[in-house]
């Protein structure tokens, strides 16, 4: 029974998931605003009539995170604190019909390219002239910028080519143009995202244009860095490392998942890169934009690993040294490739390796932040949190890397700024620092 009344055209957007997904929700809730609806984000005032959550289905522990919100907001439709509940995104493209059976009280499941059909049910319309416009749930002076939608690649262990689909490149003019509306109202940062951001114009130009789209991008004015996400080895332009280097605003920054060292995990993984050529773009990377910060994420556990592999693979991050790192256990997803595997490394082993790789690259994160030490650094303000203003230097991504602590007691300094400040002091993964 209802205990309170519901703002009929107001929507409440939960978003789950990676980056891609919030770009996602921020292009509808800019459709459902140009149709008039109030929209908020993840809020917290519970008189929306209508929730729309957008879904992750990448691994074991997103798809869990998907259903037990669905079922949180499912109960309170049951209740009559909503009246209208939609699922859409990545777990719902792929578990549509199961996702119905399972959960009869939501009223429609919509897959990740299906913005139109979704918001027709709303009765809402597509507006296809809102190139640029979306409603920000990151600060205002920075965004993520979806550059292609989709996967051709054919890695074994991955379950998004079967929820986002074939790869298609966004016309440049499109990007431009949304970038150029992005500045206008403020922004600082941007950062390129896609699943794979090397294969970029190969579909509509008939050439790798990712380089292309970086001059033009950097052209944009009042834009102060553009940062690149997902980077795919196989292939990798080249060009793109020396617009990097010769633009200013393009941080010296890749991140760059490269998933495992070992040729037979590599083979496995139907990566289309051997141990060597690994090595060798690294290398070559590091040389032709010196001072680079490489981001990397690994994988633990994938079927077959032996103790030989992972050995193999905790020797490379050790001397490798990579700037920042990530890493994920393996979950066995299925219709992928890797599922008609074994997955034959217990979820404690995948685990204390995961832990592993970390505690090394703990060590190296902390000896290359007391290099920096007495160093001067451009950063840009994200926020203040407790005594502290909380910043970042080129060189790191908001929410996954280093962050710069200023004295709050000490200093005054206003989000979104940059400025210039000098390193007092060094942790693991994080830096003091006090403006010049």
């Amino acid at each position: 029974m209802k205990t309170k009344s519901l703002k009929k055209n107001k929507v409440n957007v939960v978003t789950l998931g990676c980056s891609k997904n919030i770009y996602d929700s921020e292009v509808l809730m800019g459709q459902l605003r140009a149709n008039k609806f109030e929209v908020q984000h993840e809020s917290s005032d519970d008189d929306a009539s209508i929730v729309i959550i957008n879904t992750c289905g990448f691994i074991d522990n997103a798809k869990q995170e998907s259903i037990d919100t669905i079922l949180e907001f499912a109960r309170a439709k049951e209740d009559g604190r909503i009246d209208k509940l939609i699922v859409t995104g990545c777990l719902s493209e792929r578990y549509k019909p199961d996702l119905e059976k399972e959960i009869p009280d939501v009223d429609s499941f919509f897959g990740t390219r299906q913005l139109p059909d979704l918001l027709k049910s709303l009765g809402a319309n597509y507006k296809h002239e809102l190139v640029g416009e979306r409603f920000l749930t990151t600060p205002s002076h920075y965004a993520y910028l979806k550059i292609s939608e989709g996967c051709d690649r054919p890695c074994s262990f991955c379950a998004i080519p079967l929820m986002r689909g074939k790869h298609i490149s966004i016309p440049m003019e499109n990007l431009v143009k949304e970038a150029q509306t992005l500045a206008s109202n403020g922004l600082r940062e941007l950062i390129l995202i896609a699943q794979d951001l090397t294969y970029y114009g190969l579909d509509i130009y008939k050439k790798r244009e990712l380089a292309e789209l970086m001059k033009r991008l950097s052209d944009v004015n009042d834009i102060g860095w553009i940062r690149l996400h997902y980077a795919f080895p196989s292939g990798f332009p080249l060009d793109v490392l020396d617009v990097m280097r010769e633009r200013k605003n393009i941080c010296n920054y890749l991140d760059m998942p490269l998933q495992h060292i070992s040729d037979n995990m590599l083979k496995s993984m139907r990566r289309g890169i051997t141990k060597k050529k690994s090595i060798d773009l690294v290398r070559e990377i590091r040389d032709r934009v010196p001072g680079i910060a490489l981001r990397t994420t690994l994988i633990a556990g994938y079927p077959g690993e032996t103790e030989e592999d992972f050995e193999e693979l905790k020797e490379w991050v050790r001397t490798t040294r990579f700037e920042r790192l990530g890493i994920f256990t393996y979950s066995h997803e299925e219709n992928t490739h890797a599922f008609n595997l074994v997955d034959d490394v217990p979820d404690e082993i995948k685990r204390d390796r995961a832990a592993e790789i970390m505690a090394i690259q703990q060590e190296i994160s902390l000896q290359k932040n007391e290099e920096l030490v007495g160093n001067v650094f451009k950063v840009l303000v994200d926020r203040k949190e407790g005594n502290h203003f909380i910043g970042r230097t080129e060189f790191d991504s908001p929410e996954v890397d280093n962050e710069v602590l200023i004295d709050a007691e000490k200093h005054f300094l206003r989000r979104g700024d940059f400025c210039e400040v000098k390193i007092s002091k060094a942790e693991d993964f994080d830096l003091y620092a006090d403006p010049v």
